[in-house]
């Protein structure tokens, strides 16, 4: 979609009349400005497009009321978590802290999800986690990363349908990297995938990439 902010003369003078007159016809309009409806077509489809106006069939224009930071609001708001998710990192309780640690180190994650035999979420793993395991002389080979990691009720999930922004508000609020998108099965929480700082860096990068075209 192609969300212009910056209206040209024309376009503030269409939103003016719908406005003042709406619901209005876009022929209506190009009379208004003595325009034929082929030359406004375009102004009108941007103007739609970028939820300043809402069109409907056999009626005509409405101004939807909102300002460029309001329609980026509510854009922003419809951003869910699914649609900005990456591949979850996870390893077994039984294993090791140094393999945990190697296992961070080559997949280049800050996060790992801890699970079960049957694949069910039981704990998490920060690097902080690690690094704290790390220190002093303990043997890393030998201490199982259920001994250390944050285990379940005290961990926070989400679902794939929730909201990004909540879920940013959840990082933020917790001091946290990343959040495991879960779903509930027969067998347990079932990690579905992780939901990252980055990830959301990312999608405001492409939100502003929008915004600019």
């Amino acid at each position: 979609m192609v969300i212009t902010i910056e209206l040209n003369k024309r376009q503030e003078k269409i939103l003016q009349i719908v406005k003042d007159n709406g619901p209005i016809t876009g022929e209506h309009i190009a009379d208004k400005l003595n325009l034929t409806r082929a030359t406004l077509r375009p102004d009108l489809a941007i103007l739609t497009m970028a939820g300043y106006l809402e069109a409907r069939p056999r009626v005509g224009y409405f101004y939807t009321g909102k300002t460029g930071s309001q329609l980026l609001t509510d854009k922003v708001k419809k951003f869910q978590v699914k649609d900005y998710q990456s591949i979850p990192v996870v390893v077994n309780e039984s294993v090791s802290v140094y393999d945990a640690i190697c296992t961070m180190f080559l997949e280049d994650v800050g996060t790992l999800f801890v699970v079960d035999e049957g694949a069910a979420l039981v704990g998490v793993l920060s690097r902080k986690d690690l690094l704290r395991a790390s220190l002093g002389k303990q043997e890393l080979n030998s201490i199982p990363v259920n001994i250390i990691m944050t285990r379940m009720p005290n961990i926070t999930m989400c679902l794939k349908e929730d909201s990004l922004i909540d879920v940013a508000r959840k990082l933020i609020e917790k001091q946290i990297d990343a959040l495991p998108i879960v779903k509930e099965t027969e067998r347990g929480i079932e990690v579905i995938g992780r939901i990252t700082k980055t990830n959301i860096t990312k999608a405001l990068v492409a939100l502003a990439d929008d915004e600019l075209v």
